[in-house]
């Protein structure tokens, strides 16, 4: 009669799924530590080689990226671009009107006129052509302007109304080769006449005795003497130079405007003529 015996091998199955639900257990109880701890050490042996990986696919990377987002950097670029210049635009704008605003506030106490009637113009051109040096100013007869009125600016004298329409008037200016205005020196009171002698040159004063000290620096105003087509003390330039030669009749002696002819945005009109002084 056939006896059946037990096999053991069920019997260490389940004790060893007993073994392992225990460690199981034992972990979890141990809360995440240990796989954190495991985990941290699996994070520190791989560094190295994540690192290498970064370095040699990080560039390929960054190109891939910029040939994707080109349009949209090409389009960023542009708005910069053009957010640059407006506001470059703004500045010079900003710039401009201050220097016409400080134009504007030198002419509004002139002491050297006196009680003389002004008209206040602007300048719509500089010299149109080359053949004499004038500007042009948007004043003209219908605002009381007429030939032979002195034309000022806020450091002295411009130079006088040559030719008037209702609307517009030009102004020959003191360095022009047709100009001559009498002229006094300051310290000495010496009487001479300045004339023209071009854009870039000095004003040339004539009639200076050879005796008279004259400095450098020295101002020369309007003298105003009977007849004289300007009132007098009016500003006209400061001594360049002053040479008296032996045996000559008068000095060489030439003069800087002190208005700078080439920057005028505003000027006044002197209502004055030799009538009225």
């Amino acid at each position: 009669m056939a006896v059946y015996r037990r096999s053991a091998r069920p019997r260490f199955t389940l004790l060893l799924l007993v073994v392992t639900a225990v460690t199981l257990l034992t972990l979890d109880e141990r809360g995440a530590r240990v796989v954190d701890s495991v985990r941290g050490a699996a994070r520190d042996a791989f560094a190295p080689i994540t690192s290498a990986a970064d370095a040699v696919f990080e560039p390929v990377g960054d190109v891939v990226q910029g040939i994707v987002h080109y349009g949209d950097l090409e389009a960023e670029n542009a708005r910069l671009r053009e957010q640059l210049a407006s506001r470059d635009g703004e500045q010079l704008k900003a710039q401009d009107a201050q220097r016409e605003l400080k134009a504007l506030l030198d002419q509004q106490e002139l002491a050297y006129i006196g009680d003389i009637p002004t008209v206040a113009a602007r300048v719509v051109t500089l010299s149109p052509n080359n053949f004499e040096l004038t500007l042009e100013i948007d004043r003209g007869t219908g605002d009381g302007v007429v030939q032979g009125m002195p034309v000022v600016s806020g450091a002295g004298l411009v130079g006088r109304v040559v030719e008037a329409s209702r609307t517009r008037s030009t102004v020959l200016l003191i360095t022009d080769a047709e100009s001559s205005v009498g002229v006094r020196l300051v310290s000495s009171g010496d009487i001479g006449v300045a004339n023209g002698q071009g854009e870039r040159s000095p004003l040339g004063v004539d009639l200076i005795d050879p005796a008279t000290v004259v400095p450098p620096d020295e101002v020369v105003v309007t003298s105003g003497l009977q007849q004289s087509v300007f009132p007098p003390g009016i500003p006209v330039g400061k001594v360049r130079s002053a040479t008296a030669r032996p045996g000559e009749l008068q000095q060489e002696v030439t003069v800087d405007p002190v208005v700078d002819l080439s920057r005028l945005t505003f000027v006044k009109v002197l209502q004055w003529s030799p009538r009225a002084a």
